[in-house]
């Protein structure tokens, strides 16, 4: 008895001095944390998206309070008025937030092309993209298994009639959709502009053709009619450069004479636009 006693004395005794010991070293080895950076990350929507260029919001919250010059306008899911926020509590000038959303450049669905394979795998892009290359006959196009819905936070996208659509008025601009999608045919644009290219093939026009009624052929109407330079044929699609859109005299012409209607003009405004 008197040993299983001294046992457990001295069992709690370790216990007590090694509780001591590692008080002590909590107190003594502990990082100081700077006092504005949990009053910053309560400011950020905690997305974790990577928009701002630092590891998730919590890089970011850490990166402004302590790398004097980081951009309070760089959380895009946030908006202008996370960005108001973030300059009351640094005490800098306010900076405007370029507000994105996501688009997909692919219109190529079950009225305009048909699939390659009968996919039964796991219902995801990624996958059938490892299996296959790409389940539809269009190797460019999109799959429609999802990926980009299972990462929107905003159940901003739905799968229509075979291919992603992204409600734009419920896009916050974070682009994890842009990072799920294996074929790369989501982008974030500013959500400013009004124009899109629905396809993404880069085949010669008769290949695409053959492939997807809605593709581009890389016909090149749509750069001779443009004034100001704004649309190219790269790579057989249509590439538009948004910073020469503004200039343009006749908007749209690029669209009316799409011979394939690939081109879009629309409104894609974002949520933050949408509330202001």
């Amino acid at each position: 008895m008197n040993e299983i006693l001294i046992a457990v004395i001295a069992v709690v005794v370790i216990g007590i001095i090694c509780a001591f010991v590692l008080v002590a070293a909590s107190k003594l080895m502990a990082v100081k944390e700077n006092e504005k950076i949990p009053e910053i990350r309560s400011c950020l929507p905690g997305a974790n998206c990577g928009a701002c260029g630092f590891a998730g919001c919590d890089g970011y919250a850490k990166a402004l309070a302590e790398k004097e010059g980081t951009a309070t306008n760089l959380c895009v899911p946030g908006g202008d008025s996370v960005s108001r926020k973030l300059s009351e509590i640094l005490g800098v000038e306010f900076e405007d937030v370029v507000e994105k959303v996501a688009v997909v450049h692919c219109a190529g669905d079950c009225s305009f092309t048909k699939d390659r394979v009968e996919y039964s795998g796991i219902k995801s892009c990624g996958a059938a993209k490892l299996i296959f290359g790409s389940k539809g006959e269009c190797s460019y196009g999109c799959m429609g298994l999802g990926d980009c819905v299972n990462a929107c936070p905003q159940n901003a996208i739905c799968i229509e009639n075979g291919i992603a659509h992204i409600n734009t008025r419920l896009c916050v601009g974070c682009g994890l959709c842009t990072k799920a999608c294996p074929n790369h045919l989501i982008t974030l644009m500013d959500d400013v502009e009004r124009a899109i290219v629905s396809c993404s093939n880069r085949d010669k026009g008769a290949l695409t053709r053959k492939v997807c009624k809605n593709g581009c052929i890389g016909c090149k109407k749509c750069e001779k009619v443009c004034s100001v330079g704004a649309i190219k044929v790269i790579d057989n699609l249509a590439v538009i450069d948004y910073s020469k859109c503004p200039e343009c005299e006749d908007f749209g012409a690029c669209a009316r004479e799409c011979t394939t209607g690939c081109i879009v003009i629309s409104n894609f405004s974002g949520i933050h636009r949408i509330k202001s």
